[in-house]
């Protein structure tokens, strides 16, 4: 199978919509969270990171130690949100974006591991074992991944046929 112009062209318009609908839900969610974060007065990562029982616990809390580094975490993790969230909602640089989102995922749900031998936290929604939400988020992420559709229903689609035209201007 040709790789991308094949394999999009068999998409159903069923499809297109629920790819498209995950890659928006996702971009909202994680663009609310960021800027939830961005106009609290004074939030910061430091108890969450203080209190992360996954295995990465150490370095999260020694990044919560250090004033420079938590300075950092704080305004990479909210921007990151934001950013990566309004690309998704409106299919720009998906490919990438949706890698950097699976790997900030990712270090929440190391920080936070639904294990039963880690006990209860308050940072934990309900109480589940091995999976949650950001392991399912993660997920849906590599599917989007995988079938991509902001070429066809987003801000991608303009970028393609901006740099299409450039190329044929230019041969």
């Amino acid at each position: 199978m040709e790789k991308n112009s094949k394999a999009t062209a068999d998409y159903t318009n069923w499809q297109i919509f629920a790819l498209t609908l995950l890659r928006v839900l996702i971009g909202w969610h994680l663009l609310y969270e960021g800027l939830v974060k961005l106009y609290t007065p004074g939030w910061t990562a430091k108890e969450y990171l203080l209190g992360s029982v996954g295995p990465l616990a150490p370095l999260f809390k020694g990044m919560a130690q250090s004033k420079s580094i938590l300075y950092i975490v704080d305004i990479m993790n909210e921007w990151g949100l934001v950013l990566i969230g309004l690309c998704l909602f409106i299919g720009l640089l998906s490919k990438p974006i949706k890698i950097f989102a699976m790997v900030l995922i990712s270090f929440y749900y190391l920080a936070y591991p639904p294990f039963a031998t880690l006990g209860f936290n308050a940072h934990v929604e309900g109480s589940y074992w091995i999976v949650n939400k950001n392991l399912i988020e993660i997920a849906a992420l590599f599917v989007l991944f995988l079938f991509p559709s902001s070429h066809i229903t987003g801000i991608d689609r303009y970028l393609k046929t901006l740099f299409k035209n450039k190329e044929r201007v230019q041969i």
